[in-house]
């Protein structure tokens, strides 16, 4: 069976924004907010049999959802806060998204726990980790015949930390635990949830931001919409108005008059990425800092380093990574490094805000991650809180509620969540394509390690790339400036996935804005070329594009030789978003 149609291309925008605005036209859920869980919401609900539209202001993962640790985890961290319910939960989907929903995006990651003491933290240590794999195992065991997708912990001698980490400091070490999490590329993912909700029927608009709430009485009823390319506001109706906005959940709350019980703390988090041969390890490591852990994470040809955890309340659209934040991050890490890292060594910074639940008069560090649904007024659910390993669970609990207002408002019954079983786009195919990855570099031309590249990032949609290709040749070059990445893969996000910026391009649908040392500077004129080709550019909105993001990575990089948030933000936010 051929697959669904879920081309996020420019028609489909205009699309969705028509039957949206249609007069007389309602759906049964619409989704405010296009993080991950807000995409899973439309998920959710399209695939329980609702219509379902969602609208964004501005791109996919355009917020937290592009900059966090890029984990999939049960998160240790909370294991020893005690709070087992969350690490259970955390678990459970990570065994679903490594072996069901999407092995082509969600990949395990090796991890080295130093022991630094002798005598009683290798049993304390080593208890919490079997406790995390059993908790893995015994979630597993309903879907996947205990299979939890990893290798199971495993002691290491001070002698076997140095082998497989010869940079590790083990001087001082008694050994170390390795254990094994998973990762994922965020804002793809949340492209990927959003492609398949859109191949089952929901309709996406980005670019188009909610500014008011309709009302009959006490019921919200839709929303006043604004189409930020042709600035025409227009109505959408709803029986249930979703709201998953995130760090942005008190503005759109008051927009109800702010009615509803959710305050959300922005905390930020910052990383840094260096490229792989600075580190000379085949294992990640976390390490305990004064208030939190600090990962070291493999990522490709490259390392992510993070994370800092510190209150913010300027700018929520472009939180800005001061100098203070990557000294923190830079001392700490070269605390456990035989030759340390320097600002020269820094390919990318992002820092991004994690949206908890507040009320609390405990740091940020310290406030779980759990998250919170609530229905402040008849039509409208508010969810808020949570994490991006359990994003399924969160759109499962906004929809749930969601159920309930329908059925107040004269819906009959809605059916359960069904997402546990509905793989991503790419997933369908994905085992095939792999094992025909050799077959697949005969017929196309390309190296094996390209096909590797793609089956990555589109798991069986990489037919998709590779019609692409055999129809236009020209595509199966290196993009100028990234040759990590294909000039195809610009075009497929333009035609495919979305992107409506060179923004979009080269800091969300790849990691070239992290991934080179010029920040993606110089791949901007040609990637601006190939998208122009898709969207109708001419010469001068191709420079407007390509000038915008110089300014813009100028402006990161300013921001990031300022040594306090204030000083930091006013640098970042000197530079406006370009619509």
């Amino acid at each position: 069976m051929a697959p669904l149609a879920s081309d996020l291309s420019p028609q489909a925008r205009e699309s969705a924004l028509e039957q949206l605005g249609t007069p007389g036209n309602e759906v049964d859920v619409l989704v405010v907010g296009g993080g991950i869980t807000g995409v899973g919401a439309a998920l959710d609900a399209v695939t329980r049999g609702l219509t379902v539209g969602l609208v964004e202001q501005r791109d996919l993962a355009s917020g937290t959802s592009s900059r966090s640790s890029k984990l999939v985890h049960g998160g240790l961290r909370y294991l020893e806060m005690m709070d087992f319910a969350l690490v259970k939960e955390a678990l459970h989907e990570r065994g679903l998204l490594l072996t069901r929903l999407a092995p082509h995006l969600v990949k395990p990651v090796p991890f080295l726990y130093p022991l630094t003491r002798r005598g009683w933290e290798r049993p304390y240590v080593g208890a919490g980790l079997a406790l995390y794999d059993a908790m893995a195992k015994f979630g597993a065991l309903a879907d996947n015949g205990g299979n939890m997708g990893l290798p199971h912990h495993r002691h290491l001698s001070r002698r076997s930390v140095a082998r497989i980490a010869p940079d590790f400091k083990v001087s001082k070490l008694a050994g170390a635990i390795q254990y094994w999490d998973a990762q994922v590329d965020d804002a793809r993912l949340v492209m990927t949830v959003a492609r398949t909700a859109a191949a089952h029927g929901a309709l996406i608009a980005t670019r188009t931001a909610c500014i008011g709430f309709i009302r009959e009485g006490e019921r919200v009823v839709g929303v006043q919409a604004f189409d930020l390319e042709t600035e025409k506001v227009f109505e959408i109706r709803a029986r249930v108005v979703v709201n998953a906005a995130g760090v942005w959940t008190d503005e759109i709350q008051e927009l109800v008059g702010g009615r509803g019980s959710l305050h959300v703390k922005a905390s930020k988090g910052i990383h840094i990425v260096v490229p792989r041969d600075r580190i000379r390890s085949e294992s990640g490591f976390i390490v305990r800092t004064e208030t939190s852990v600090l990962f070291v994470i493999p990522w490709g040809r490259h390392w992510i380093i993070g994370t800092t955890d510190t209150a913010w309340d300027l700018d929520r659209a472009h939180p800005a990574a001061s100098r203070t934040d990557i000294d923190y991050i830079l001392e700490h890490v070269n605390r456990i490094l035989r030759e340390p890292l320097d600002h020269d060594d820094v390919e990318g910074v992002y820092a991004g805000l994690r949206p908890l639940l507040s009320g609390e008069s405990e740091p940020t560090s310290r406030i779980s991650r759990e998250h919170t649904v609530v229905t402040p007024v008849p039509g409208l659910v508010m969810i808020a809180g949570g994490k991006l390993t359990t994003y399924r669970v969160m759109a499962k609990d906004a929809i749930d509620a969601a159920s309930h207002s329908l059925r107040s408002g004269g819906s009959p019954m809605v059916r359960d969540s069904i997402t546990d079983r509905v793989p991503l786009v790419g997933a369908e195919s994905y085992e095939t394509r792999a094992n025909q990855r050799v077959m697949l570099a005969r017929r196309s031309g390309l190296h094996l390690a390209r096909i590797d590249h793609l089956l990555g990032r589109y798991g069986g949609r990489i037919d998709d790339l590779l019609a692409l290709i055999a129809d236009r040749p020209e595509l199966s070059a290196p993009l100028a400036g990234a040759e990590d990445y294909l000039a195809a893969e610009v075009v497929h996000a333009v035609t495919h996935e979305g992107a409506r910026h060179l923004d979009d391009v080269l800091v969300r649908r790849t990691r070239i804005s992290i991934e080179t040392f010029d920040r993606g500077v110089g791949a901007a004129p040609e990637a601006a070329r190939l998208m122009g080709e898709e969207l109708g550019w001419d010469d001068e909105r191709r420079e407007v594009e390509v000038d915008h993001y110089r300014r813009r990575v100028a402006a990161e990089r300013e921001s990031q030789k300022r040594l306090t948030d204030q000083e930091a933000d006013e640098a970042r936010i000197s530079l406006p978003d370009l619509i």
